[in-house]
């Protein structure tokens, strides 16, 4: 490596925040960064972005919270390897500086941005050794993960074993393979335009499980319909064929990712969206079923959190005048790692003794349990999603979205069915 590039990379890292793979990323193809650790950043696409800004107030609290656009550029070393860097936009830097980057070290290469000359010169404190050594690690997982892609082409269900020594929730870098495969995507799309564009306006928004320990995902692709009314005809044949040949069709939903925590053999399981597409209507249920169970009993406790969610944001919908979220998705997360209680007759000494092993159902006084308010439901993706307030839209719809919330009131039902099945 050039020792021009070392002190580029410093400076540049001084001035931006490098931009991370998002670990749970679990659906879409749209790459999503980790710009800090509750704030993430996905490429900026001029409908979503004007949805997130005109949205009606009572759909704020079922999408996640949009906090502004960034810059983004890559940089390359002599090895090849990328590196994405974000920027404030436009010199927007009192704007984004409100953000919170306290979790932005130097040590773990995510810097504030900032003017100041102190900062610089503390990050030309960095030895030329710890860049070379970074550049090295960056090597060998880039390695790593061309041998889980080739492992992802013929594998749509996979697990991760995880470690237990130290938090669980820090063993999770670099193991979700389909966020991973996003990111090189993008890497790979930016490489190829820059010639041409080495600028990018990517938008922020709320990282949605940051205060998961252990978050719990599932991606679920909603309605009946997912071409936009701007769509080729081949890409609306496409995506009709998806449809008629998956769960879409049948009952307006389909799964098209999940991540769940297995807490009996402290594994992740993985399903990715080509198994979704596959399922029949009671293998889409019996998914479901797998997702809300840790691999030693089903979570029972989260059913009326969710249904009560799914319920409340199916009123919305049913209220929004003209709005239809093609091609969008519905997140349901939990958190896979319950907190651990002692019943009030238990000596306080045995707090000292707790462990894993108490999670058991046959735990006798011990017993895990859920943090509060632990089940969150947002909607995300809206690139299709088209509207008459918009205005310049060729195509002006009427009413409420009626394949989503056909989607929305089924997946009521079938999560009511496994609730009372799993009770009997």
């Amino acid at each position: 490596m050039s020792p021009a590039f070392g002190a580029m990379e410093v400076e540049h890292y001084s001035k931006g925040v490098l931009l991370e793979p998002f670990v749970h990323q679990v659906g879409g193809h749209s790459c999503v960064l980790r710009f800090n650790d509750k704030t993430i950043c996905k490429p900026l696409i001029q409908r979503e972005h004007q949805f997130y800004e005109t949205l009606p107030t009572e759909m704020r609290k079922f999408t996640p919270q949009y906090e502004g656009v960034v810059s983004v550029s890559f940089e390359e070393d002599e090895d090849g390897n990328l590196c994405l860097i974000a920027y404030p936009l436009n010199g927007d830097h009192d704007n984004l500086e409100n953000l919170d980057n306290s979790d932005c070290e130097p040590k773990s290469k995510l810097l504030r941005w900032t003017n100041k000359k102190t900062m610089l010169l503390e990050s030309e404190k960095m030895s030329k050794e710890w860049v070379r050594q970074h550049r090295k690690e960056e090597k060998m997982k880039s390695h790593k993960l061309e041998e889980e892609f080739e492992w992802l082409k013929k594998s749509e269900v996979l697990y991760y074993t995880v470690e237990k020594k130290g938090n669980v929730s820090s063993q999770f870098k670099h193991h979700n393979p389909w966020s991973m495969k996003c990111h090189q995507q993008q890497l790979q799309r930016m490489k190829e335009n820059a010639k041409h564009r080495n600028q990018y306006k990517f938008i922020l928004l709320e990282n949605l499980t940051s205060r998961y320990e252990v978050p719990c995902v599932l991606d679920l692709k909603m309605g009946t319909r997912q071409h936009g009314d701007d769509a080729s005809e081949e890409k609306k044949a496409n995506q009709i064929r998806k449809c008629q040949q998956s769960t879409s069709a049948v009952i307006g939903v389909r799964v098209c990712g999940m991540q769940v925590y297995q807490a009996g053999t402290g594994q992740l399981m993985f399903m990715n969206k080509y198994h979704g597409r596959k399922l029949s209507v009671q293998g889409f249920k019996e998914a479901l079923y797998q997702f809300f169970h840790n691999g030693k009993y089903l979570r029972r406790e989260l059913f009326e959190s969710v249904i009560k969610k799914l319920t409340e944001l199916k009123s919305v919908l049913e209220k929004q005048e003209s709005y239809r979220f093609y091609s969008s998705s519905l997140l349901i997360i939990y958190d896979g790692k319950e907190r651990q209680e002692v019943a009030v007759d238990s000596d306080p000494e045995d707090l000292e003794d707790l462990s894993e092993e108490s999670s058991d159902e046959s735990a006798g006084a011990y017993a895990y349990q859920p943090t509060a308010n632990t089940v969150d439901v947002r909607m995300i993706d809206f690139a299709h999603t088209t509207c008459k307030y918009y205005g310049e839209d060729s195509v002006v719809h009427e009413g409420q979205d009626t394949g989503y919330v056909f989607g929305l009131q089924n997946l009521i039902d079938i999560i009511k069915e496994i609730r009372d099945e799993s009770s009997e």
